[in-house]
């Protein structure tokens, strides 16, 4: 089995995750530093958000050189040492690529300000912009001095490249092969179903309205059959390898539309956000995990970059707990983002302090699932310069929480029970009861409901929480049983599949 198929992986925000040199930012060599606390938590890889030369308009997601570490990050020697250090402790190292867009400071965007002999058609310039609007807020258009405007779905100072030329294809093809011949063991695609755009950008027909913060409410702007050749592309170069890399793609559509992305000449996976947008609730939890689990190879994940952290999102850190629990009990690859192993809260970052693009555009804020780090000795070394994002006098006491070894303990016992191809058999009783169940008799509990409910027979691995003196599991709580007396049979050819004892919504 390939690695990347079962791998739990480690979500690493560079800016905010540790700072060896003091300047109040997050850096590799703080990273580096912190490997062996990654590899005793038990993850298989960690996944670096973008850390390449950039102006920081978008905190790294606005490259100005591909082939680069930013200084604010450190240098090339300190990404190899990264990757080397990583490799010796069997973590593999999956790297962004943020193929959709640029920085303004790009050396080709600057060309096409200038106006130089076909620069322009690098990216999407226009005399008279079309209706799109920014993901992050405001129109989607910038105009320049000789009166022609550039296109960015992101913010002004994040350009898209126009996929439709060439050029495009063969400069990107050489960045994968950069960043692969160092020893990355993966790349995470941002944007994945972006960057081929409705041929001649025609305006968005009356009456559509793109939901802010996500591009697929704009079906011009994204999801066009022909990026599927660039991914085809790139699964060639990919494979190239020995042994082969990994393309994992951030596909923010709907899990049928995503799913196109992968396959046997595609994506190797695709990040699919439900999970992440489903509310409290079993029905949602059920149905959701059967939607996914019919179209594989899943990816599972509750928390990012993006969103605000579970602690706060579903309610309580309980809840958290049992988020993690499930994430990791479902036949896949899962994806946790860093401190989500401590349930971190939802920081609500004053106003002033605020330094997320979309901010001043929409009045979203990413900043507080972005606050570095609680370490036992600190984000910086002593004498340092303050935190690039301030953090809550109360952080470190989240150090003790008990999120952390049942994470360890977690992980342990996924690698020995838990096998990726399991299929799933979900239920969802009248007391809010979820479980999901495999045919290896390893079963998933959790009570979503009001009350306590029972546990099924059988031996309990792990509980999130405590179980109440009746041996019954609390409300807002998981637990792995492994009953396998209680295992139903499975209909031949899916993946998953759900029943439901709960009376249809009104």
């Amino acid at each position: 089995m390939t690695w990347w198929r079962s791998a739990v992986v480690y979500q690493v925000y560079p800016r905010s995750f540790a700072d060896a040199d003091g300047d109040g930012v997050g850096d590799l060599a703080g990273l580096t530093a912190r490997l062996d606390y990654l590899a005793g938590l038990g993850v298989d890889a960690i996944w670096l958000t973008p850390f390449q030369r950039s102006p920081q308009a978008d905190h790294g997601y606005d490259v100005s050189d591909y082939r680069d570490v930013d200084p604010l990050f450190g240098d090339l020697a300190a990404f190899d040492a990264l990757v080397a250090a990583a490799h010796a402790r069997d973590l593999r190292v999956i790297v962004d690529v943020v193929p959709n867009h640029c920085s303004i400071e790009h050396p080709l965007f600057q060309a096409a300000l200038r106006d130089e002999p076909g620069a322009r058609d690098r990216f999407h310039f226009a005399d008279r912009p079309n209706n799109w609007p920014s993901v992050f807020g405001g129109p989607a258009w910038t105009r320049v001095p000789d009166g022609q405007s550039y296109l960015h779905l992101y913010a002004p100072e994040q350009p898209d490249w126009n996929w439709r030329n060439p050029a495009t294809a063969a400069f990107f093809a050489d960045v994968l092969r950069f960043w692969f011949d160092r020893g990355v063991d993966g790349m995470r695609i941002d944007v994945a179903h972006g960057l081929v755009k409705k041929a001649g950008l025609p305006d968005l027909p009356p009456g559509t309205d793109p939901e802010p913060g996500r591009l697929r409410g704009n079906p011009y702007a994204c999801d066009q059959d022909e990026v599927l050749d660039i991914h085809r592309s790139w699964r060639r170069i990919a494979d190239a390898y020995d042994p082969p890399r990994a393309l994992i793609g951030e596909v923010n559509l709907p899990v049928d539309r995503a799913a196109r992305y992968v396959g046997p000449d595609l994506l190797h996976q695709a990040f699919a956000f439900d999970f992440v947008v489903a509310p409290w609730s079993a029905r949602d939890w059920a149905a959701t995990g059967t939607a996914l689990l019919d179209h594989p190879p899943v990816t599972w994940v509750v928390e990012n970059h993006d969103v605000p952290r579970t602690a706060t999102r579903y309610g309580n850190a309980d809840r958290a707990r049992a988020a993690l629990l499930t994430v990791l009990a479902l036949p896949g690859a899962a994806y946790l983002y860093q401190g989500q192993e401590l349930s971190l809260p939802e920081v609500d970052v004053p106003a002033e302090a605020r330094q997320d693009p979309a901010w001043a555009r929409s009045g979203m804020s990413r900043d507080g699932c972005r606050v570095p780090l609680p370490w036992p000795d600190g984000f910086s070394p002593p004498g340092s310069a303050p935190p690039w994002l301030p953090v809550p006098d109360d952080w470190a006491g989240h150090l003790t929480s008990p999120t952390l070894p049942l994470c360890r303990a977690a992980l342990a016992l996924r690698r020995r029970h838990l096998d990726a191809d399991d299929r799933v058999r979900w239920t969802v009783d009248l007391d809010d009861r979820l479980i999901a169940r495999r045919p290896n008799g390893f079963t998933l509990v959790v009570a979503m409901g009001a009350g306590p409910v029972p546990l099924p027979p059988g031996e309990v691995l792990l509980t999130s929480g405590p179980l109440t003196a009746e041996g019954l599991l609390p409300a807002d709580t998981a637990a792995w049983v492994h009953a396998s007396a209680e295992v139903a049979h499975l209909p031949e050819g899916r993946a998953g599949a759900f029943e439901q004892a709960l009376p249809p919504v009104a």
